[in-house]
C-alpha cells in the first residue's frame, strides 16, 4: 500500500463517504416519503421536530446566495474548502485528526451536493427547549461539520503539545541539545 493511502487515511475517506451518503439518504427520506417539504413541520419529541428549511446561505445562514452567480460562487468556495480539508486529511497520520477532518469533509460534500443540485441546502433538524432554540435548523452534514471542528479544536488544544514533542525538543522540532 502506498504511503498516501494508509489504513487511517482509508478509514477517513470511508467516514467522509459514509457521512455524505447518510446525509443525502436522510434528506431524501424527509423530503420524499415524509413529504416534509409539503407539510413543513412534523412534531417528533418535546425537544426535537422536523422543520423544512431551504438554507441559501452558508454558516449560520450568512452570505446568502441571492443570485445565480452567488450560488455558483458558494459552490466553488465550499468545494475549494472541501479540497483543502481533503489535502489536510491526507497529510495527517493520526486517526483522531483524520476522523475529525473526515466528518468535516463528508458534511461539506453533502451540503455541496444540495447547493449544486438545488441551489440551497435542505435543513430539517429542529432542536429546541420549549421556545428556546439554541441552534438554527440544521441537517446531518451540519452536525458532522460541527462535531469535526470540535474534535480538531479539542485535539489541537489539549493533545498536540503533549504528544508531538519529545524530551529535549521544542514544539518546532528543534533540539535544545547543542
Amino acid at each position: 500500500m502506498s504511503t498516501l493511502f494508509t489504513r487511517n487515511r482509508l478509514i477517513g475517506l470511508a467516514i467522509a463517504a459514509l457521512v455524505a451518503l447518510v446525509d443525502q439518504a436522510v434528506k431524501w427520506y424527509v423530503i420524499g416519503p415524509l413529504k416534509l417539504r409539503q407539510v413543513g413541520h412534523i412534531d417528533l419529541l418535546p425537544f426535537f421536530d422536523l422543520t423544512y428549511t431551504e438554507n441559501r446561505g452558508v454558516s449560520l445562514g450568512m452570505f446568502e446566495a441571492s443570485s445565480l452567480e452567488t450560488r455558483w460562487l458558494l459552490v466553488l468556495v465550499t468545494a475549494v474548502i472541501a479540497g483543502v480539508v481533503l489535502v489536510w486529511m491526507m497529510r495527517e497520520r493520526l486517526l483522531g485528526e483524520i476522523a475529525g477532518l473526515a466528518l468535516i469533509l463528508g458534511g461539506a460534500l453533502g451540503n455541496i451536493r444540495d447547493r449544486y443540485e438545488l441551489g440551497y441546502v435542505i435543513d430539517y433538524a429542529d432542536f429546541h427547549i420549549g421556545g428556546f432554540r439554541p441552534f438554527l435548523i440544521f441537517n446531518i452534514a451540519d452536525a458532522a461539520i460541527t462535531i469535526g471542528v470540535v474534535i480538531i479544536l479539542a485535539r489541537s488544544l489539549l493533545l498536540r503539545d503533549k504528544g508531538d514533542t519529545q524530551a529535549g525538543e521544542s514544539p518546532r522540532g528543534e533540539s535544545h541539545n547543542a
